[in-house]
């Protein structure tokens, strides 16, 4: 993927999305996944991830990724947000039910596989307490510090990670199965929403794509792979079933990130 400069951005016109470069993070993934399924186009710009983005910073008030900007309007950094700009920018079917209840079901699901304390938060928690585990937070750099606080590590939560985990991947599958026996492929209704696109992109976090299509870090492959026992036992195939087909359908492979 070709990436842009902060100092580059700045000056361009239409969206541009912040994304962490070389690394395919489940919430810029789904990001793309939704602007390319909604037709819009844009200009990717480079973020490192957990570092200090001080430009990155200045321009948009945010170190992390993903960050859309559209032309003049204040940055997005929310997941609901930036589904909401891919759905006023874009053109072609909706990403969101028509009905109520099912775009009420469509958007509880996306918050449990990518809102706070919802799937993505927490198996983030599981891989970051190998790396902050055994080191006093006091000891890490003031950004550093600053991502800690703003994803919620402390023992506590890092206790209780594993099962809220494995839950939400339980809940999943058992929609997909009921989907499934009433004869639908997606997670709501009879066709394609956001829900699915975020959860094919935040499979990842447990069980990466095959490398051929995916050429991910090892180091990332590593944090992606290891997983307490209980998230484990929870990895249900038609969770990678769905994901699977999601890719290749609506999404596309290889990753290009």
């Amino acid at each position: 993927m070709q990436y842009f400069s902060v100092a580059e951005a700045i000056t361009m016109p239409g969206l541009r999305l912040v994304l962490s470069a070389g690394v395919p993070g489940p919430w810029g993934e789904a990001a793309k996944a939704m602007l390319h399924a909604r037709n819009v186009p844009f200009a990717a710009v480079a973020q490192e991830p957990m570092g200090a983005n001080e430009a990155l910073c200045e321009w948009t008030g945010h170190r992390n990724a993903p960050t859309a900007v559209y032309d003049d309007e204040p940055p997005l950094t929310s997941w609901f947000d930036i589904l909401m700009l891919a759905e006023r920018l874009g053109s072609g079917p909706s990403l969101l039910p028509t009905a109520s209840a099912d775009r009420v079901l469509c958007l509880g699901l996306i918050m449990e596989i990518c809102g706070q304390d919802g799937f993505g938060w927490n198996r983030r928690l599981n891989m970051l307490a190998g790396v902050w585990g055994a080191q006093d937070v006091a000891d890490a750099a003031p950004h550093e510090r600053a991502y800690i606080r703003q994803y919620g590590l402390s023992p506590q939560a890092v206790a209780r990670a594993p099962d809220r985990v494995a839950d939400i991947l339980k809940m999943l599958a058992a929609r997909l199965h009921a989907q499934k026996a009433a004869g639908s492929d997606y997670l709501v209704g009879e066709r394609l929403t956001a829900a699915d696109l975020y959860w094919a992109c935040f499979s990842q976090l447990v069980r990466p794509l095959p490398k051929e299509v995916n050429p991910i870090p090892d180091y990332v492959w590593d944090f992606y792979s290891v997983m307490p026992d209980v998230v484990a036992a929870a990895l249900d195939p038609i969770l990678f079933a769905h994901r699977d087909r999601i890719y290749a359908h609506h999404i596309g492979l290889p990753l290009d990130y």
